[in-house]
């Protein structure tokens, strides 16, 4: 039987619940457990596919297209979880299942309410987040403890407990403990009242993830105990890392949390955690951002703004300055800056990373700046828009086909070279003419590309909608542009690069989705190698392909 782990939060929003709950995943992985990891999410948005990456960060895709929490990021880097539609949960999706049996006829009249229906849905989300062949499935709940917007999933969780055997389920609370620098000292009551209001809701956390920024007490974890009604042992303290969000599950192991678990949960497993391997990357990561070796990567984007809208690329850079052993720094540049002031804010830097977006704002900057990588021959990658910009840029400045454009945001554009093909049409019905999801892409021989990920065929995930005008292949082909990947179902272009640039390389689909800190993407890997060559000017680094 499926063991059940719920995680909830309380006193403040942004505590760390998705890291918490993909270090819990990694460390039950480690003790040979197969795990499922699932986010419920308390917005009514359906998805947050059309939601503002201001509002709610970036949008993180499953292989079968799920358009998803960015948490869920979070717990594919760490564990070997297989996401899925299923995985993440929203206030909205939950709803509109119940809305939609209710117009079937399927509840026979009766009238429908938050409990049993709604709460019966979440539990049934639960259920199927838990996939075959799981031993323990981990439920993230949104939000935090108190809002109205959670509490039917609080309400389906506790019911769901009740409904299994006690040694089947496990609430983890993740809380704060706050430091006044006033008067010198850390404060209990808020996570008092955080587990009150849990314990109001009739959920009782068996263990408590305390955040702190200064190291807890032994009275300090008495109290909480004796306030919280949990156990001493079981009052965990999770400060403040020091260098990196991967040294938490070895926090967490080093304070006895695997034992807890596998203690209640009667899990039979290997005597110990190990996370040798994990470890020994930590070492690479400490010796990384200590060492001389670095490079700068200028992201020039439209959302530069706020950190979470990409997440998942910022990740992956690390994670290729580790695989090169060199200390990645970020610039975060506007694309609308690069435009109205020029590229000085480029000045400098080892190599420029376009990323992916919606919408007309920002683009002629995102053109200029890899006008400037092409013409200055700084190691250039492109990701989803990106790639569009790259293949705009190259046709206007290169080709000579004055005026030519994207149709999503030129509609009269004299030389479409990117448009709507018609074979999306038939693509799914997940996002209308979207492309979601994970597509194979075939790797043209001697191409940079194949070089990078040692195979001829892969598999990667898209979301967008617009695409390279197959009218304009040879044109490009001719040109010195090489079309370097292609879905061979749809025979869509999906790679280009520049033979003769030290490294220029634009993708259709969004790669960051698949680093690893244990396994850095292959063409990041290869993009960090090549800015570093840029930084050194002397020969190409020695890669380091896995570091496990």
């Amino acid at each position: 039987m499926v063991k059940h782990i719920f995680v909830t939060g309380g006193v403040v929003s942004s505590l760390g619940k998705g890291l918490t709950s993909a270090a819990l995943g990694l460390i039950l992985e480690r003790r040979g457990l197969r795990i499922s990891v699932q986010k419920l999410d308390p917005y009514i948005n359906v998805d947050p596919g059309t939601m503002s990456p201001f509002q709610h960060g970036e949008v993180y895709v499953t292989d079968d297209g799920a358009e998803t929490d960015l948490d869920l990021g979070h717990y594919e880097r760490f564990t070997h979880a297989v996401l899925t539609q299923s995985s993440n949960y929203t206030t909205g999706k939950i709803y509109s299942s119940v809305i939609a049996k209710e117009r079937r006829g399927d509840y026979l009249g009766r009238t429908v309410q938050v409990i049993p229906h709604i709460t019966d849905a979440i539990k049934d989300a639960v259920h199927d987040g838990a996939g075959e062949d799981t031993d323990v499935a981990i439920t993230e709940i949104g939000g935090t403890v108190g809002d109205i917007e959670s509490l039917p999933f609080l309400e389906a969780v506790r019911q769901f407990a009740l409904e299994q055997p006690s040694e089947d389920v496990l609430f983890v609370h993740v809380t704060l403990l706050p430091y006044l620098r006033a008067s010198g000292e850390m404060k209990t009551k808020p996570t008092q009242q955080s587990v009150g209001k849990l314990r109001e809701i009739g959920i009782q956390p068996h263990i408590l993830v305390c955040r702190t920024e200064q190291p807890m007490s032994a009275e300090m974890a008495q109290k909480i105990s004796l306030f919280c009604n949990v156990r001493v042992e079981a009052v965990i303290e999770e400060r403040d890392v020091d260098f990196s969000i991967y040294e938490l599950p070895v926090n967490l192991v080093r304070a006895n949390i695997d034992r807890l678990i596998c203690g209640h949960l009667q899990l039979p497993t290997e005597e110990r955690t190990d996370l040798d391997d994990w470890s020994r990357m930590l070492e690479v990561i400490r010796e990384v951002k200590d060492g001389e070796v670095a490079c700068e990567i200028a992201v020039v984007g439209k959302y530069i703004e706020l950190h979470d809208a990409y997440k998942s690329i910022y990740e992956a850079l690390a994670h290729a300055g580790g695989a090169n052993r060199c200390r990645v720094t970020v610039r975060k540049v506007a694309a609308e800056d690069v435009l109205h002031k020029g590229v000085g804010a480029l000045e400098g830097v080892d190599g420029i990373l376009v990323p992916g977006g919606f919408g007309e704002r920002g683009v002629e900057g995102k053109i200029r700046a890899i006008t400037h990588a092409r013409e200055q021959n700084l190691p250039f990658f492109g990701i989803c828009l990106g790639l569009q910009c790259a293949v705009i840029e190259y046709a206007r400045n290169v080709i000579g086909l004055e005026g030519a454009h994207t149709l999503e945001h030129s509609p009269h554009t004299p030389h479409p070279v990117i448009s709507l093909m018609a074979e999306q049409e038939q693509i799914n019905d997940k996002g209308g003419t979207m492309r979601l999801g994970a597509f194979d892409c075939a790797l043209k021989e001697g191409s940079r590309a194949r070089e990078l990920y040692g195979g001829d065929l892969i598999s990667e995930r898209h979301r967008h909608r617009f695409e390279f005008n197959n009218d304009y292949r040879d044109i490009f082909a001719d040109s010195g542009m090489s079309l370097s990947g292609h879905n061979p179902e749809r025979d869509l272009v999906e790679i280009v690069e520049l033979p003769e640039h030290p490294f220029f390389i634009g993708v259709q689909f969004h790669p960051e989705f698949k680093s690893r800190p244990l396994r850095a993407h292959p063409i990041f890997a290869g993009f960090v190698a090549a800015a570093l060559t840029h930084s050194r000017g002397n020969s190409h680094p020695q890669l380091i392909e896995e570091l496990a």
